[in-house]
């Protein structure tokens, strides 16, 4: 199976007309389309599966839940799915994969547990003067963001020991928005507090899944952690030269 990988394309601002990869099977969307959410209908009728994860910025100004059940129904309505702790197992020809959805979030705990009270007070401006969600009307924050990335790892665990390949499935495939390694940090910034907003260390899962897709972070990775392939194409702000080098029809095999 052939997979083409989209993410951080901010349609809300940014100028992009996505077109479908010649030789994909499959096209994952791995969060922040669209903050309105409108950009979505761009990829109504795409010529092969879709399958949608949550980003961030679709959660900006609004209740999660409430913003998670809208995004459901807007996915339903153009024909493709959204995974939130959810898994789909697709069968392209006799290959059959299995995807494990989760926009993820961040547990604040990338430097070590020592560093959370930094790190969460690094995400502090963006959580509450940027994103602004809020949950039965009490904000979001930091606190609210790890509890919520707990639960999601928690259901990714469980998932994951269900094996690898199963009775079901020839390989796993995960799909988050969040990064889910140090590794995955932005190379122009190096490691410090505010990448933790951005990823947390999952390395204990590596291993359990063929290929682990993401966004969020505004730059293209590929590297392998105990024969997990993790990978992102996100495409980012034209303006501050963060698209540069962005392949729109990049493919990944698996």
């Amino acid at each position: 199976m052939r997979i083409q990988l989209l993410s951080d394309l901010h349609l809300e601002t940014e100028a992009f007309d996505p077109e479908p990869a010649p030789d994909a099977q499959l096209l994952v969307l791995a969060g922040d389309i669209d903050a309105g959410h409108e950009g979505l209908d761009r990829f109504a009728g795409w010529p092969v599966p879709v399958v949608y994860v949550a980003g961030n910025h679709e959660f900006d100004h609004r209740d999660i839940d409430e913003a998670s059940t809208a995004l459901r129904r807007r996915c339903e309505r153009l024909g493709f799915a959204m995974l939130e702790r959810d898994t789909l197992v697709l069968t392209v020809g006799e290959r059959r994969v299995r995807l494990l959805g989760t926009t993820l979030w961040c547990d604040f705990d990338l430097l070590g547990v020592g560093s959370r009270d930094r790190c969460m007070r690094a995400g502090h401006y963006f959580l509450e003067h940027v994103q602004r969600s809020t949950r039965d009307g009490m904000r979001f924050g930091g606190v609210q963001v790890r509890d919520e990335f707990l639960r999601c790892k928690d259901w990714l665990t469980q998932q994951l020991s269900l094996g690898r390949r199963g009775p079901r499935w020839d390989e796993t495939v995960v799909v988050t928005h969040f990064g889910p390694s140090a590794r995955s940090a932005d190379p122009r910034y190096g490691l410090q507090p505010a990448s933790a907003s951005f990823c947390s260390n999952c390395e204990d899962l590596m291993g359990r899944a063929g290929l682990w897709l993401h966004g969020h972070l505004h730059c293209r990775h590929d590297y392998t952690i105990a024969g997990t392939r993790v990978v992102s194409n996100a495409r980012g702000h034209v303006g501050r030269g963060e698209a540069d080098g962005h392949d729109p029809r990049f493919t990944i095999a698996i």
